[in-house]
Parts: structure tokens; C-alpha cells; sequence
């Protein structure tokens, strides 16, 4: 089933992914193409539409879609992530009536970050207030990836005397979808803020209905991302060492393949270890998810931290090694130049991974 899906996203991406890059947009019937077969969240249960795919199963279809465009996998995240947090919170009639539509082309996103609120999510400021059978929404997101296509944006914010979910359409009253012009990567990723003003919902919307806490909600939704993300980074490295080789197995400089001058086998050679590193290091995030290890928190930071590093130093490599021929906007190492350096910011950057997992060495040795 997932190389029926993995022949799917590669015929609808063709030779595209440039044209996608350089217009800032992917064709929403593509979009909706993909969705209604369960490419874009293809984790979810056959039960409720889905594709039933394991974690590794996912993972490597994620891998496949990151080496071939980062815009479009970069919807696959979101949409996931949407699924996942629905998949978990949401009660049965959430999960059919919701899940049932993202897995027959409806598209969705999450919304955590705010302007005072990135790394430091316990500072979002996002409101949901109860008033009679309904709540009230206000509040102001940033960054949200592929809320620029979604039909229904999954909200976090602050709810009772703890914090809640809701699934909010994009077309209700008080809610304007706002793109963010010229990002650096994964350009036609549908990037957006969403702005909530007294934005009102059936508290049906709710997901679970009543309060969680905060660091809960977070955790496990961005445990889908980071996963994702790690995925998506190993996608991008085989992209990058498949066009390093090919550019330096025919392109010839003082007479012979620039693959026989030792610099630039150094530079092959680091690309096979980045890859090599990457998907073992998500070979064993995707483990825990599907044993329901206690270790998949840490083992998602974990990879998600090495794979984005290692795609970046990769893009890099590639570039340097392609030269003028990977310095064309658009074309594939260039983008994943940009989309790499993104990877290290998103669902948890760098910094933020390496004080996740400084406190998980101190915890180890209490």
C-alpha cells in the first residue's frame, strides 16, 4: 500500500516541484487529489478513511515526498499533525465526523505559535472562552504551515483553567487566513498567520470537550511534527546526495570526474554518512512510535534535531558540489538549501532539541 502511495505522490509531483517553488503555490486540486486517496495523513485508520500505514511505513512515504518536494511534504506534516491531535483527543464523533473529511480531500493545519509565543509555547496568549453551547476564540497565529489551503485550522490555546484543541473552519466569521509573502523555504508550503476575532464555534469543536494541559497537548501534537519533519530531512539528504553523485560522476575538471579528485569524494562521502545517520536515528523515533514506547518523546527530539542538521550541512555539501549548476532558484539542491535551513527552526529548533535533551541526560543519571 505505501508503494501504491509512493507511485501516487511521484506522478502528481512529476517535474514540478520547481515551478511549485518559484510561484509560492501548489494547485489545490492537487492538493485534494492526494488527500481524498490518503496520501496526506496516511497514518489514520482504514476505519475512518485512512491508509493504516506504521509509523516506519509513514516515515519512509514522508522520506519519499521530502526528496522530491519539502512544499508538498511539508503539507503532509500539517495535515498529520491535525489528524494525530484529532486521532487523540477528539471523542468518537469528533474522530469520525472530522478525520472522515481530511481523508476525502479536505486539508487542514495546526496553529501554535504566536507572536510572543515560538519556542516558549507556554506563553500563547490565544483565548477560548465558553458561552452557553458555544466558545469564543481570540487570538493571533503565526507561521502556520498550509493554513494558506486548509478548510479547518486545529487551534491550541488557552481554555478554562488549562488549555484545549479546536478544530476551527477557515471560512467561519472573525477568522482571516493571512499568507506570509516570499518565505525563505518550503515556499509553496502554504505558510500563513490566522487571526481570530471573537471567532464563534459550537463547543462541539472542542476537542474532548473540556480542558487539558498545555504541555500535554503540545507535546504529543509536536511529537507527530518532529517525527515528520526528521523524515522529511532524510528525504532531503538523498536528494541532495543523489544529485552531488550524478554531478560528480559526468562533470569533468584537469581532465578526469570530479568524483576522482579526493575533496570531492570527501564531500560524497559525508552526504552517504548524513543519510546513513538520519534514517537510522528515524528508524528508531519510528519504532517507539509504533510500540508505543515511553521513549518516543525524546526519541523524536532526538531525530528530528539530527536529521535537520545533517540536512543542512547536506544542502550545503550539495551546493558546494554542484557549484554553479545547484545555485538556480528553484532547481533541486538550491531549494533544499533553503528548505533545510527551515528544518532546524520548526517544531523545536536546534537550541530548543538541545536543551530537551541535555535535561533528558540529567535525568538519566538522577
Amino acid at each position: 500500500m505505501s508503494d501504491e502511495l509512493r507511485d501516487l505522490i511521484g506522478t502528481e509531483i512529476g517535474d514540478r516541484a520547481a515551478a511549485w517553488d518559484l510561484e509560492g503555490s501548489i494547485p489545490l486540486e492537487v492538493l485534494r487529489g492526494l488527500g481524498a486517496k490518503g496520501a496526506l495523513c496516511a497514518e489514520v485508520p482504514a476505519e475512518l478513511g485512512g491508509r493504516g500505514l506504521t509509523g516506519l511505513e509513514n516515515g519512509e512515504l514522508t522520506a519519499h515526498a521530502g526528496a522530491l518536494c519539502s512544499s508538498l511534504r511539508s503539507v503532509m506534516t500539517s495535515q498529520g499533525m491535525a489528524a494525530w491531535t484529532i486521532q487523540r483527543f477528539g471523542t468518537r464523533r469528533q474522530r469520525t465526523d472530522e478525520l472522515t473529511r481530511l481523508t476525502q480531500g479536505g486539508l487542514a493545519a495546526v496553529a501554535f505559535s504566536e507572536p510572543q509565543a515560538g519556542s516558549d509555547l507556554a506563553a500563547i496568549a490565544t483565548t477560548i472562552v465558553d458561552d452557553g453551547d458555544e466558545v469564543v476564540l481570540n487570538g493571533h497565529k503565526v507561521w502556520s504551515t498550509a493554513a494558506a489551503y486548509a478548510d479547518v485550522v486545529v487551534v491550541f490555546g488557552r481554555y478554562r483553567d488549562e488549555a484545549a484543541a479546536v478544530v476551527v473552519p477557515t471560512d467561519t466569521p472573525g477568522v482571516t487566513v493571512r499568507p506570509v509573502p516570499q518565505p525563505l523555504g518550503c515556499r509553496a508550503a502554504g505558510h500563513a498567520d490566522v487571526l481570530l476575532d471573537d471567532v464563534r464555534l459550537p463547543a462541539a469543536k472542542v476537542l474532548s470537550g473540556t480542558s487539558q494541559s498545555l504541555a500535554l497537548l503540545t507535546t504529543i501534537a509536536l511529537t507527530y511534527g518532529r517525527l515528520s519533519v526528521a523524515w522529511g530531512c532524510v528525504g532531503i539528504i538523498r536528494s541532495c546526495l543523489r544529485a552531488a553523485a550524478s554531478h560528480a560522476r559526468t562533470r569533468e575538471q584537469f581532465g578526469k570526474p570530479l568524483a576522482q579528485h579526493q575533496l570531492i569524494a570527501r564531500h560524497l562521502s559525508e552526504l552517504v554518512v548524513a543519510e546513513q545517520t538520519s534514517t537510522r536515528v528515524c528508524e528508531h523515533a519510528a519504532g517507539c512510535w509504533d510500540n508505543r514506547s515511553a521513549e518516543l518523546s525524546g526519541a523524536a527530539v532526538l531525530a528530528k534535531h539530527v536529521a535537520a542538521g545533517q540536512a543542512a550541512h547536506a544542502a550545503s555539501t550539495a551546493v558546494q558540489v554542484l557549484a554553479s549548476a545547484g545555485s538556480v532558484d528553484g532547481e533541486a539542491v538550491a531549494r533544499a538549501y533553503r528548505d533545510a535551513k527551515l528544518m532546524q527552526i520548526i517544531e523545536g529548533s536546534e537550541e530548543i532539541c538541545q536543551l530537551i535533551l541535555a535535561e533528558r541526560a540529567l535525568e538519566g543519571v538522577a
